[in-house]
């Protein structure tokens, strides 16, 4: 899952194993991204030492998925060296490429698993070799991999793991990968990947022509319109862990879930017609949700 987050130091990336420098883009240009997602990678209002441990782990997610999405080469080689720098790394022997730094340090201070970090991996080697999934469960694994590791490093940097917690966790954050999918939809199929289920598609009588027209036929919206409804059931099974929290914790988990139920008013009131534009939460949406997760006010 993609992890708005604060002005970057203006460093650049060193290289640090030669052939790892090509993965590691600027920090800048990787935080400034932060602020494109669909909820607060890091909210201004958290302690910096968590906002610091977030965008660190934002900056790798997003270096992972951009290579796995755009890299020019061999991808999986690429995926491979990411592998390799992190045995490295969590054997002590960190190079000199600051997003390694940082997430070395961050490693140490919250100690996050080797694990969690190399299933982001993992999902990006499966985009190279599997486009298309057959039922919303098969999805849902691949979530396991590109999206829930995500929110279990996050209750690990506030120090709140636990089994159920990271249960609850899971959910929201495959809610928020599937509605993710269903922004990009045009974009995935352009790019020979469709996350709309096999299954699903069939139901409704679409064929994958119809995902890169200019605009999205009934069929279409009833296909995207399922998978909000089933990310919207997933965001309220996770919804507990909200009130499961307090202080930074429950704040940041918070606005994970705000950026998901905005998200997905964003394709309602698109009438989930996801090919004639791309919908986007709004912020007075969003807040409103933030409101609502906490208790205070409601989400309309």
């Amino acid at each position: 899952m993609r992890l708005a987050g604060q002005r970057a130091e203006r460093d650049e990336a060193r290289p640090m194993h030669a052939e790892v420098a090509q993965a590691s883009p600027p920090l800048e240009w990787l935080r400034v991204r932060a602020r494109q997602e669909n909820f607060p990678v890091a909210l201004h209002v958290l302690p910096p030492r968590y906002r610091r441990h977030l965008l660190t782990l934002y900056a790798f997610a997003r270096m992972v998925d951009d290579i796995g999405d755009a890299a020019p080469g061999d991808r999986l080689l690429q995926l491979d060296r990411i592998s390799a720098e992190l045995d490295r790394m969590y054997a002590g022997r960190t190079g000199d490429d600051p997003l390694f730094q940082r997430l070395a340090y961050t490693v140490s201070e919250c100690e996050l698993p080797q694990s969690e970090l190399e299933r982001l991996v993992e999902a990006n080697r499966r985009d190279q070799v599997v486009h298309r999934y057959r039922t919303f469960d098969e999805l849902l694994d691949y979530c396991a991999l590109s999206a829930n590791p995500v929110g279990r490093l996050v209750l690990r940097v506030f120090g709140v793991s636990t089994e159920r917690r990271a249960h609850l966790s899971d959910r929201i954050c495959s809610a928020l990968q599937v509605l993710e999918h269903c922004q990009d939809v045009a974009e995935d199929a352009c790019a020979g990947r469709i996350y709309l289920p096999r299954h699903d598609l069939d139901r409704f009588g679409v064929v994958e022509e119809d995902l890169m027209a200019a605009q999205a036929s009934t069929g279409v919206r009833a296909v995207v319109a399922l998978q909000v409804q089933r990310a919207v059931r997933l965001l309220d099974e996770g919804g507990p862990l909200v009130d499961d929290l307090r202080g930074a914790a429950r704040l940041a988990v918070a606005g994970y879930v705000a950026g998901g139920r905005a998200t997905a008013r964003a394709l309602v009131d698109a009438g989930f017609d996801v090919l004639a534009r791309t919908p986007r939460p709004r912020k007075s949406h969003m807040l409103c949700s933030l409101l609502a997760s906490l208790g205070i006010g409601d989400a309309r």
